[in-house]
């Protein structure tokens, strides 16, 4: 951190399979107006992540189940009392494909509502934000540590969560150029295609054309030729990485920034599809909450990586740590409108 104005805000993201919470220390942006953040701005005092499911079924059913809802407003009031703790001072709620999706959204509105108003955080609700919102904030949470590390743009960054995800293109100083959000994602995948254990090929072949159609609507907005650097963030693509490099447990230190070549990343994730249920279960790495979807969701990232290597990317790919969370904090601080 720098010597200026530091405020402690928090980020809560819920979407189809985690929700998380960020409690950051950010550097307030200066009185001249929102500039591209230093390295540093942002110092973490709390990140972390449950698996709470809340999409589960919503894609059949166009519902939040009883269970889902519970798990998720669960967790929601132990995040409202921890940022209580914290003394935190601003608090963005951020909801993204499954309650996009959902038509019962609002009751759970009405319960994250409650839970942060008990601890003194009055108005806090569930931003059902637009998939462009959400790639733009992906972005700029993602990208402000890649120029200082020495790793070129244009960068494209692609946020594979549960229900959606995420392409965004943009410059090494931070200009967003293109965004769009698809209708693909590991838990959506795994309970529209993927019911055997491993899959079938006519499964995965399945699910491959869909995973096809969406990368070709995705690009008819970003367009491909011309990016230097493929980013990788949340879940999928991190439990990926740390599969692709062997780690004997999961290490965030390890993997954030980590560069590795697209034919790596590409073995790691056929080798994640075709893993049954217990070998799956028994990495090192393996989160309970992503055993069921690692798989389509590596089937998904496995194709994204071989579409932008394929279109001129630097062959090699960038995992990042960083996302959406650390945007919507960084925008609480002031550094964009």
């Amino acid at each position: 951190m720098t010597d200026g104005a530091v405020r402690r805000v928090a980020a809560v993201d819920c979407g189809t399979n985690s929700i998380r919470l960020l409690v950051a220390d950010v550097e307030v942006a200066g009185p001249d107006g929102p500039a591209a953040p230093a390295v540093g701005a942002l110092h973490d005092v709390v990140r972390r992540m449950e698996v709470v499911r809340l999409g589960e079924g919503v894609d059949r059913t166009g519902r939040i189940s009883e269970a889902a809802m519970e798990r998720a407003l669960g967790r929601s009031r132990e995040y409202a009392e921890q940022c209580a703790d914290l003394s935190v001072s601003a608090v963005r709620f951020v909801a993204t494909s499954a309650a996009r999706d959902a038509g019962n959204a609002e009751d759970f509105a009405a319960g994250v509502r409650a839970a942060f108003a008990e601890h003194g955080h009055d108005g806090v609700v569930p931003e059902v934000i637009t998939g462009d919102e959400e790639a733009e904030l992906s972005f700029l949470g993602a990208t402000g540590d890649l120029a200082a590390a020495g790793i070129p743009g244009p960068y494209l960054v692609v946020d594979l969560g549960g229900g959606s995800t995420e392409l965004v293109r943009g410059t090494a100083e931070g200009a967003v150029e293109a965004a769009r959000s698809v209708d693909m994602g590991c838990v959506r995948h795994a309970e529209r295609y993927l019911h055997h254990d491993p899959p079938t090929a006519d499964e995965l072949a399945a699910a491959l054309a869909e995973v096809d159609r969406q990368l070709d609507l995705a690009c008819s907005t970003v367009e491909l030729a011309g990016v230097r650097t493929l980013v990788g963030v949340a879940g999928t693509v991190t439990t990926v990485t740390a599969h692709a490099m062997g780690l004997a447990a999961y290490d965030p230190e390890v993997i954030h920034l980590s560069r590795l070549p697209a034919d790596v990343v590409r073995a790691a994730c056929a080798d994640l599809v075709h893993l049954d249920r217990p070998s799956r279960a028994a990495l090192p790495f393996m989160h309970p909450g992503r055993v069921d979807v690692i798989g389509p969701g590596a089937l998904i990232w496995g194709r994204i990586v071989e579409r932008v290597v394929g279109a001129g990317a630097d062959d090699l790919v960038v995992s990042s740590e960083h996302d959406i969370l650390d945007g919507v904090c960084l925008r609480l601080a002031g550094w964009v409108d």
